[in-house]
Formats: structure tokens, C-alpha cells, sequence
């Protein structure tokens, strides 16, 4: 299935010297120093250094000689200080260690053919010398590890219960097959869009419910493969042309479509107020710790979007009132924050968010609140 994904980044808002002493507290244990490794990611360097890793943009602000707070390579070592009283960072890039290079006649650059160099050096017997080509490998980190997080964005999405009426569906397969893979031929029921020439297959999950409220939020369907119109009629003709897995009896047939997700990074959290509850843990476990992928139950409609930023809390537990022996009054525990996720997809009543940090496992049910 083929689907475009954007990754954007957030820039935050202008905020005064004084402002940043008073919002932007730092890691209790924040190193003076700190030189990116490989397999870094922006979030968790900034978790070295902030209490709220969020806030990472707006160290970077008060460094004009900084670019972009995203763009930061293995081998540049970040330096934090406090200039009259808000924190600072500040990068010192890695620097070429071959003193060898350095004193090399001839150096080329990608873009000097480009612009037209004619200029290059000539040994004493009217050869050209040798160049050596400056190439820059490095690649900036990541804000996350998108791997994690790839198959939420490809093969999966949440349809609510009033889209799923009349939704056509795999009647048979031919030859007389049970299941179907590439090149194989389906019949369909109940297609109404002959134009579109391209469809996709998709597998009804289980409903994903609230806590809260007896609603069917939406389903979870599951991609499992792309068709091409054969023969409109009823039923319809349709080839599997990609598949993800088998094609069954009653597996849902929908138009294909291209979507685009937009993330916007850095993350923040959001404006309004969000109480929420994890209703899904993914990989098939009743807990999960960082770069777990979990469902929560608030999506668009309940104004969040890519990007923003939660707090998980334990529910404190109901314990007996130890003067109260006789009437079994209880006491509700104080909730507990735990964690912290990130949501990275969004649909109307749901939304999916991956687990940034926790102190301990994290647990179906569990708040997910604004910070």
C-alpha cells in the first residue's frame, strides 16, 4: 500500500529571557557536556538535558549561530550553560581528524563541477593533480526511531462503526481457493464506485471502546492487500497485484487511496485540556515500556494532532482506612505520572501514540493526561 508520509518540524514560539528560567527547568542530572553517538535520537538527548524534552527547541533559540535545533550529526558535542540565568546550548561540530586532507593542494567539493571550477592544480610536468572529493556522510539523527513506528503509519488505520455500512467484500476466490495471494483472482460484492480502477483490501479488527462510554469508537482495520478492477458487475472482478498476507472470505474491499500524514515536530503539548485512558497495548502484551506503541481514546474531534504530548499516570489504588475497620471506608491513592507518550496518528475518536519514557511498565487502562 502506498501512502506518503511528511515529516515536518515544529518551531516554537518566542518566549522572553525570563520566561525560560521560569518554564524550562532541566534534568536534575543534566550532563555539562554531551557527544552525539550513533543510534541517538534528537528525544533522547534531550531527555539528557531537560525535565520536559519538548522544550528542546527553545534552548536553541538564544543561539543565533544555530540553524536548526533538528539538524545534529554523530560526533558534534553539545555544551549547556546558563547565560544570565536561561540555559543555552551550544555545538561544537566534529572536526576532520586526517590533518592529511587538510593539507591536500586539491579538494572538491559536490558543487564545484556544478559552479564551474576550472581552476585545479598542476604538478610541475603540466598533469593535474589528483583531487579528493568532500562528500558529507553524515546523517542527521532522528527524532524518534521511525522503525517503530513505520507499520502504524502504512499498514493500519481506524474506520468509525457509521463507515463501515455497505462496505463491499470478498465473496469468493477462484479456482476454488480458501485463501489468495499476488495474481490471484477475487469476486467482490457490492462495489459502487466503478471508476475507481485501484482498491485496497483491509480486515476487520476488534472495536476499540472507551472506559468511558459503551461507544464503539472505531474498528482497527488491518491492510492486507492491493486490487485492480477486472470486470465491474455484481459481483466484481478484482486481481491481487500486492499483499501484505493471505486474502480470506469476507475480508473488506475499499477505494485506494494515497494518504499523507504531517507530523509536526518538535513535539509540544497540546493546548487544550486531554483526560484520556490507554485502551490498547500493541505486540500482543497487557504491558509495554518505551517505543511501545499504544491506542488512547481521543483523537481529532477531541483536538489532538501528530506531535503532541501526553503524561501517563498510574490509577492509585482503593485501600481501607486503617481507623475506619468497621464501615470498609476506602481511600483512592493519589494517580502516579509514569510516562510519557507522543501521538503520531490521529483519527476522529482514537488516536495511536508511541511510549517516549516510563519509570515503570505501562498497563492497559492507564490516564493519559495534558501535562
Amino acid at each position: 500500500m502506498t501512502k506518503k508520509i511528511l515529516f515536518g518540524l515544529m518551531v516554537a514560539l518566542s518566549i522572553s529571557s525570563k520566561l525560560y528560567a521560569d518554564e524550562i527547568p532541566l534534568n536534575p542530572n543534566h550532563p555539562d557536556q554531551y557527544t552525539v553517538v550513533k543510534n541517538d535520537t534528537l528525544w533522547g538527548i534531550s531527555e539528557k538535558f531537560l525535565k520536559h524534552p519538548w522544550q528542546w527547541p527553545e534552548i536553541w533559540k538564544s543561539n543565533d549561530k544555530i540553524k536548526s535545533p533538528n539538524l545534529i550529526y554523530p560526533g558534534d558535542t553539545l555544551y549547556l550553560t546558563m547565560v544570565n540565568g536561561v540555559p543555552k546550548i551550544s555545538l561544537l561540530e566534529k572536526k576532520l581528524s586526517d590533518q592529511g586532507l587538510k593539507r591536500s593542494t586539491c579538494i572538491l567539493e559536490d558543487n564545484d563541477l556544478k559552479k564551474g571550477r576550472s581552476d585545479f592544480s598542476v604538478s610541475k610536468q603540466g598533469k593535474l593533480i589528483p583531487c579528493i572529493r568532500e562528500t558529507s556522510l553524515k546523517q542527521a539523527i532522528d527524532l524518534i526511531p521511525y522503525e517503530m513506528i513505520a507499520a502504524f503509519l502504512n499498514n493500519s488505520k481506524v474506520v468509525s462503526e457509521n463507515k463501515l455500512t455497505n462496505v463491499a467484500y470478498v465473496v469468493d476466490i477462484a479456482s476454488e481457493h480458501l485463501i489468495a495471494g499476488v495474481g490471484d483472482k477475487l469476486y467482490v460484492n457490492g462495489l459502487t464506485q466503478p471508476e475507481n480502477q485501484a482498491y485496497s483490501i483491509y480486515r476487520k479488527g476488534e472495536p476499540f471502546i472507551s472506559p468511558d462510554s459503551p461507544d464503539v469508537l472505531g474498528y482497527d482495520l488491518q491492510y492486507i492487500a492491493n486490487v485492480t478492477l477486472q470486470n465491474f458487475a455484481n459481483p466484481s472482478t478484482l486481481i491481487i497485484t500486492e499483499s501484505n498476507s493471505e486474502v480470506l472470505h469476507g475480508d473488506w474491499v475499499m477505494p485506494k487511496t494515497d494518504e499523507e500524514f504531517t507530523l509536526n515536530y518538535f513535539p509540544k503539548p497540546p493546548q487544550i485540556t486531554i483526560n484520556a485512558n490507554i485502551i490498547r497495548i500493541f505486540g500482543g502484551t497487557s504491558q509495554i515500556g518505551p517505543l511501545g506503541v499504544v491506542a488512547i481514546d481521543k483523537g481529532i474531534e477531541d483536538g489532538l494532532s501528530e506531535g503532541h504530548v501526553l503524561t501517563i499516570e498510574e490509577n492509585g489504588q482503593r485501600i481501607k482506612d486503617p481507623y475506619q475497620l468497621n464501615n470498609n471506608e476506602m481511600i483512592k491513592l493519589p494517580d502516579e505520572k509514569i510516562g510519557t507518550l507522543m501521538v503520531f496518528r490521529t483519527f476522529e475518536r482514537v488516536s495511536y501514540a508511541l511510549i517516549m519514557s516510563s519509570t515503570q511498565d505501562i498497563h492497559l487502562l492507564d490516564k493519559v493526561r495534558t501535562p
